[in-house]
């Protein structure tokens, strides 16, 4: 782990550019062939001085990895000020030290073991709602609908109910997602409240919709005489106790339950949409995939999950800040340095995974992923508190949409990376071109070939 130091200062090397240049490079579409540029010129660990951060060190070693996610908050710290805006003071993004542990332990049970296999039925249900309506042999984007099912998914798991104030909130949360994802890149004096027709105006509106809702469903959820047997999400909160015994305050809820419903779909529908995107590109996968399914496996659809997760992960990285002067491996770095772990950078590294530039979910093949090297839902204290849940929901989104549909394959190129704000997806939206299953005959296969659709 990182350790305090007064040696001389010592970070790695990088480009000796303005800083309006990595600007322009994030602002636009070369943002995501840039870091693996800088990774191939100076190795996986390089500095870059980035607006808005300053120096920036770029870390893929895994064993650097884990000496950051190993270093206690004591020394780098997880800057609350990127996304805890966005979310309120209660939400787990807000917390950090004792508190965001605490906050972890009471959270973490309703998204482990039982409580996530739960979830399953829900899953699948939306899935088939969802797809009810996919017109079959035209081109059309899966993007904004696997947005709607992961949404719809995780507000069926948290709340435990469906009714109006469900719909209420499924009407604002897309909007609060985009806005909100928009404005916390921007200087904080563009998100108050200046009137009706400001941006700030606008999300506190939302926000007050969205805190209306939810203290609408505390209510009726602490008046359910079945209270303490309910399992949803919503439920374990307030039932939740610290070692005082004190509950958390409901305005803390609605800022993690914000949290978890925002992040949470946002990330998982990304991360659907590049498994289309990938597949439509890899015919001979789908096959084998679309046997597994039919004989009832799901090594194979476990390990295209997480080779579609290695190749394209959603999120950019996990982002720390030293607190004062730290050691970490050969290099010495100054209080006030950002030290950011790339999950793209890590996972196209070919020391941590030979070929990386090939789509091969077979290297998973009755083999974990090794930690430190994959990455998707960050690490150590700050892990993704929905990782659980949102690897279910893959698994069984997937496996639900390869035994209804066939995706015809395509020879266009691959879609671009395109940063959301929340979650990296595919730039066109992940175009698929479907067949029903259930048209085939029984026993028959439904061929299609490159040549029966557009690009």
């Amino acid at each position: 782990m990182a350790t305090a130091t007064t040696e001389p200062v010592r970070l790695p090397p990088g480009p000796r550019i303005p800083k309006i240049v990595p600007l322009i490079v994030i602002l636009t579409a070369i943002q995501h062939r840039w870091v693996p540029v800088l990774g191939r010129r100076y190795g996986g660990t390089f500095t870059s001085n980035l607006p808005y951060f300053g120096n920036t060190v770029f870390i893929s070693d895994p064993i650097l990895v884990k000496d950051i996610w190993s270093t206690s908050d004591d020394l780098l710290e997880r800057p609350i000020n990127l996304l805890g805006p966005v979310f309120g003071p209660g939400s787990t993004f807000s917390l950090t030290g004792k508190e965001h542990l605490k906050r972890r332990r009471l959270v973490l049970p309703a998204f482990h073991g039982k409580g996530v296999r739960s979830y399953e039925h829900i899953v699948e249900e939306e899935v088939m709602n969802e797809t009810a309506n996919w017109p079959e042999g035209r081109e059309f984007e899966t993007l904004e609908t696997m947005g709607r099912l992961t949404l719809n998914s995780i507000l069926r798991a948290v709340f435990g109910e469906e009714g109006d104030v469900l719909d209420e909130l499924r009407s604002i949360m897309p909007a609060m997602v985009t806005l909100g994802s928009f404005l916390h890149l921007l200087p904080s004096i563009v998100e108050r409240d200046y009137g009706r027709w400001s941006p700030g105006g606008r999300k506190s509106r939302l926000r007050r919709r969205f805190d209306t809702a939810i203290d609408s469903l505390i209510a009726d959820a602490r008046a359910d005489p079945a209270f303490e047997e309910r399992s949803d999400v919503l439920a374990v909160l307030l039932q939740a106790r610290h070692e005082n015994g004190e509950p958390i305050p409901d305005r803390h809820i609605a800022d993690e339950l914000l949290t978890l419903v925002a992040a949470g779909h946002e990330t998982t529908a990304a991360q659907l949409a590049w498994t289309v995107e990938r597949l439509r590109r890899h015919p001979e996968l789908m096959s084998r995939l679309a046997d597994e399914v039919d004989a009832g496996g799901s090594e194979l659809r476990q390990a295209t999950i997480f080779e579609v997760q290695r190749t394209r992960p959603n999120i950019e990285g996990s982002i720390r800040c030293a607190k004062e002067r730290i050691r970490l491996g050969d290099w010495v770095l100054p209080a006030g340095t950002m030290v950011l772990v790339d999950f793209q950078l890590a996972h196209e590294s070919e020391e941590n995974f030979p070929d990386a530039a090939s789509f091969n979910p077979d290297r998973f093949l009755g083999a974990s992923p090794k930690p430190f090297r994959w990455i998707p839902f960050g690490g150590g204290v700050n892990r993704c508190l929905g990782a659980g849940f949102a690897a279910m929901e893959m698994d069984v989104a997937l496996r639900t949409l390869l035994r209804e549909f066939r995706f015809a394959p395509t020879d266009a190129p691959g879609e671009r990376r395109q940063n959301r704000g929340v979650a990296i997806a595919p730039a066109r939206g992940a175009r698929a071109v479907v067949y029903r299953r259930t048209a085939a005959a029984s026993g028959d296969r439904v061929s299609v070939s490159v040549a029966d659709h557009g690009s």
